[in-house]
């Protein structure tokens, strides 16, 4: 016998729950993609998602996952042979700076030992010894997803300005816009991505960059860029066939617009604060765990950790155990310890976008159920810390 009968919980990093609202969305036939309707639903987009990046620059929305939005961001702004500086903190960081690599870059990385991000001061030093100032491009996961660990932005930007350099900064907000504080205007950004699974829950397939004005000069250099991620048609269109390169994403786009509502309804300060409690949350209830056994949160600076994603250690094979025991009887799906050495000593939760408080507790539950069946040692009282953390917030 099973107790995981009922609606499964994915509490995994992406792709997140997506609400009632935008599963209805996209439950009608396709439409008209020449005119009318869908032109001017498409035209109300872009605004509301620059209002959750912090931006009033430019936007532009593709057909593709986060990977293919490492590629579109690069591409738009790099000639090849171009230097490319990353600050890696973990698994997704190196994958961009892969990116990088593979698409003719020449790139150098700073990389944290994953419990934390890059040292500012190290930014620093790096770039003024960059006298020439060939260094294109500075880029960094706001968040990265395999760790949790968040990078200050901002930090970023005043190391760069100290150091009198040039370069572009470069935010991968595919985990954290929609969950963490993201203000790219106000924190000096030149260009951010992200994409639609996450704290925008929407179905995977839709990306989205954002691009100040100095990124859209850099374009003019670009040696690299091809048409299909051109990015200056799609932010400026003349037809509507260019905003996407060819057809529409239709019933994408019916989802997006539906979960922008939600986001709206709620307002951006308000899904940045419910995002914040439930992490503390979550954060009680593994310190609590952790108090007898191996379990621990990966991030040990709060100010560090993603209000998105949750990354924790646990004795190895016992964290693959938990996650199939979660899933098998409780009906709640953890990720995997993606990046992480040895993975099956880890496993993450994800805790974005349509998420409240009793799915939290729930999951929390199910995992202290399975800390208890396993027998794998561990504090008492996680998931009341958790609710008395809610309970005073």
């Amino acid at each position: 016998m099973t107790l995981s009968h009922g609606r499964p919980y994915l509490a995994i990093p992406g792709p997140s729950v997506m609400p009632d609202r935008v599963i209805a969305a996209m439950q009608r036939p396709a439409p008209n993609i020449y005119t009318g309707a869908l032109h001017e639903m498409t035209a109300t987009l872009l605004p509301d998602l620059k209002r959750i990046a912090g931006t009033a620059h430019h936007a532009a929305i593709y057909i593709a996952n986060g990977h293919g939005m490492w590629e579109a961001a690069l591409l738009n702004v790099l000639a090849r042979g171009d230097r490319v500086l990353a600050l890696v903190s973990g698994h997704f960081g190196q994958g961009w700076a892969a990116t990088a690599r593979a698409l003719g870059a020449q790139v150098e990385v700073i990389e944290s030992d994953g419990t934390g991000p890059v040292d500012p001061a190290r930014l620093e030093a790096y770039l003024r010894a960059d006298r020439g100032h060939d260094i294109r491009a500075v880029i960094a996961c706001h968040v990265d997803t395999a760790t949790g660990v968040r990078t200050d932005m901002a930090a970023c930007r005043a190391a760069m300005d100290a150091a009198g350099h040039p370069a572009l900064l470069m935010a991968d907000c595919i985990a954290s816009l929609g969950c963490d504080r993201f203000e790219m205007d106000a924190w000096g950004v030149d260009v951010a991505i992200t994409a639609s699974q996450k704290g925008l829950m929407t179905p995977p397939g839709l990306g989205f960059v954002f691009f100040n004005d100095r990124a859209a000069a850099a374009r003019d250099r670009a040696d690299m860029v091809t048409p299909y991620w051109d990015w200056r048609p799609r932010a400026a269109p003349e037809l509507y066939y260019q905003y996407f390169a060819g057809t529409a994403p239709t019933h994408h786009l019916y989802a997006l617009r539906a979960a922008l509502d939600l986001i709206g309804e709620e307002g951006i300060e308000a899904v940045w604060t419910r995002h914040a409690r439930l992490a503390d949350a979550i954060w009680a209830a593994v310190e609590s765990w952790g108090r007898a056994g191996e379990m621990r949160l990966g991030v040990g600076d709060r100010s560090a950790r993603s209000h998105a994603v949750t990354s924790i250690s646990l004795t190895a094979p016992d964290a693959d155990r938990l996650r199939a025991w979660c899933e098998t009887e409780m009906g709640v799906t953890l990720g995997i310890g993606l990046g992480r050495v040895p993975p099956e000593g880890w496993f993450r939760i994800g805790h974005m976008g349509h998420v409240n408080a009793h799915m939290v507790l729930g999951a929390l539950g199910a995992i202290e159920a399975g800390l208890c069946a396993l027998r794998i040692p561990h504090g008492a009282g996680g998931v009341a810390a958790a609710a008395q953390r809610l309970a005073a917030a």
